[in-house]
């Protein structure tokens, strides 16, 4: 009997939006503590115990009777939460507003019928410019902004995957750029009315090159040219002392780790912060010996 009261609740509410709230009582129907409330909402509550009909209730975004900070209405409380995420524009929860006017809310209320530890969940979304939303944590939108960034390890130009090296010949590395491999990469993410910018740019790329030793180099590489000869890169690159001969494949197996600073603010103004993002890519480079062919 209890849940098809809680039912009869649930399929006599329509969707209603904030109303100013009254000055004055509702003649004993349970909305006594509305005067104070900001948002008030109005439902019918369909033969409820000693309720002796379908009777008009209010509902009210705190101040309840129960002791607590939520509404209470004849055993309804109702704790009013920011709908996540919210609609698309046009949707009829807006009811006309535009999405800037206010926001989404849901108001879930439980039916706690006396003498029973039955409980009823029931639930209903209302277009509100009046209640206040709950604290959007910056630092989470600017990790939504740099996930949305698809941030991928580096675009690797050197070594090459069918190239041939040689032991003692200088090897020059870098990588080519692009927003997703290099950066700057920049986005934006939004809730509760924030809006926080972050962008991404490498500051280091670590090259673990396969026989034991690491290059770490502060920019993208400089890209060989025949004129350089058998000169070293002037900013990034090794040099292999022994063959890959022996390896598994014949080939040293290394890897290219960048890492991605990660700079966020607050649009309009406010918290700043930083973060750190690490991405990988694989390698491999065959060298060999010069050949001397005896006279």
């Amino acid at each position: 009997m209890l849940r098809r009261q809680a039912a009869a609740v649930l399929g006599s509410m329509a969707l209603v939006t904030s109303i100013a709230s009254p000055s004055h009582a509702d003649g004993g129907t349970g909305a006594s503590g509305c005067a104070s409330m900001r948002v008030c909402v109005e439902v019918d509550i369909p033969e409820r115990p000693g309720n002796g009909g379908s009777t008009p209730h209010r509902l009210g975004a705190g101040g309840g009777s129960n002791g607590t900070s939520e509404p209470v209405v004849d055993g309804v409380s109702c704790a009013i939460r920011l709908l996540e995420p919210q609609p698309p524009a046009g949707s009829a929860l807006w009811e006309g507003h535009a999405p800037g006017d206010g926001a989404i809310y849901v108001n879930p209320c439980v039916w706690q019928g006396p003498g029973t530890s039955n409980v009823d969940t029931l639930g209903k979304a209302f277009w509100s410019k009046d209640v206040p939303a709950p604290a959007v944590d910056p630092a989470v939108l600017a990790q939504r902004a740099v996930d949305s960034m698809l941030l991928a390890g580096p675009a690797i130009a050197s070594p090459r995957a069918d190239g041939r090296y040689t032991v003692g010949v200088p090897m020059w590395l870098w990588v080519s750029q692009s927003p997703t491999t290099w950066g700057p990469n920049t986005a934006s993410a939004s809730a509760g009315g924030i809006t926080v910018t972050a962008t991404a740019r490498v500051s280091s790329v670590v090259w673990a090159m396969g026989d034991g030793s690491s290059v770490t180099c502060k920019s993208p590489g400089t890209p060989y040219t025949a004129a350089r000869g058998m000169s070293p890169s002037p900013d990034c690159g090794h040099l292999y002392r022994t063959t890959s001969a022996g390896q598994p494949g014949g080939v040293y197996k290394g890897t290219a780790t960048s890492t991605w600073s990660v700079d966020w603010a607050v649009t309009g103004g406010g918290r700043t912060g930083q973060l750190t993002e690490v991405r990988q890519s694989p390698f491999t480079v065959s060298v060999g010996e010069v050949q001397v062919v005896g006279q």
